[in-house]
């Protein structure tokens, strides 16, 4: 059961959200629910408007943490400023690249928290739309558009919206996992779209393996892909074991010193600088608090 508590804390992150779009139709659209809905609760009806269920994946959407545990502030680690720098320049200019490194380290973080902070910035979670019909839907969800009917209409309709906007960008998260055709598809918003999106995608080692591999065998489409994202793989982390613990402990310290926590060397030998189970232990550490 959400609460009036939990709901006015939600009601805050929609409103302060909605500025990324371009119109209160299309940002309805993209939280799943209706303009009608989204006016009611901005004027602070907010009994009996949208499910629990509802509630719920719209937090989910945008981070809002429902529990009683202490906020966790956002820091801008060396993976959080790497990423915001590459993502800020595909929207700028327009341009693609891709982002091949461990899983972990805060990658899907960084790129949500840059959806959810600039206008015309869509995040996609790939693993969750692994089909061509699925990707290409649910990447017009998330732009505000209509994502049924006819797919040869959806997707006329978000090629022409995408140019039609300013600066817009598209996250394609877990890219690994797309299916064969998805890739495709890809490869053609992306010649759709040339010169008028910035398009970026990111995926851990497997990623960086499918693509090589479909190459070597000259599957149709990955060399294009290849050369529309960049030519090349780009790597946050340092190679070898020893740099990478290194990294790691770095940013276990950055995550603490913000969270408040003085003990660095016990965070890291519990975690070992993995980012969920930082989270995990600040999470622990805020409820002792309570």
């Amino acid at each position: 059961m959400i609460t009036t508590d939990q709901r006015l804390k939600i009601v805050v992150e929609i409103k302060d959200n909605e500025k990324n779009y371009s119109s209160a139709a299309k940002y309805a659209v993209a939280i799943g629910i209706n303009p009608a809905q989204l006016s009611r609760i901005k004027k602070g009806d907010i009994a009996n408007v949208l499910s629990d269920a509802k509630w719920i994946t719209i937090a989910r959407r945008l981070a809002v943490e429902l529990g009683t545990q202490t906020k966790h502030i956002t820091v801008k680690t060396p993976v959080f400023q790497f990423i915001t720098a590459q993502l800020d320049a595909c929207k700028r200019y327009s341009q693609s690249g891709m982002l091949c490194d461990i899983a972990d380290i805060g990658k899907t973080y960084a790129a949500r928290y840059y959806a959810r902070t600039h206008k015309n910035s869509v995040y996609i979670d790939s693993s969750q739309c692994k089909s061509k019909q699925k990707f290409v839907r649910n990447l017009a969800k998330e732009f505000g558009l209509n994502n049924t009917g006819r797919y040869v209409d959806v997707y006329a309709d978000l090629v022409y919206y995408i140019k039609t906007i300013s600066q817009p960008i598209a996250i394609i998260d877990e890219a690994g996992d797309l299916d064969y055709s998805a890739f495709l598809e890809l490869k053609a918003l992306w010649n759709a779209t040339e010169c008028a999106c910035g398009w970026y995608m990111m995926g851990a080692d497997g990623l960086k393996a499918k693509i090589d591999g479909n190459i070597g065998r000259k599957k149709v489409g990955y060399t294009e892909i290849f050369s529309r994202y960049g030519s090349r793989y780009q790597k946050i982390t340092p190679e070898g074991s020893e740099a990478n613990k290194e990294f790691a402990k770095k940013q276990t310290a950055l995550i603490a010193k913000a969270n408040g926590i003085t003990d660095i060397q016990n965070l890291y030998a519990h975690t070992h600088g993995s980012l969920r189970r930082i989270y995990i232990e600040l999470q622990k550490l805020n409820n002792e608090k309570i």
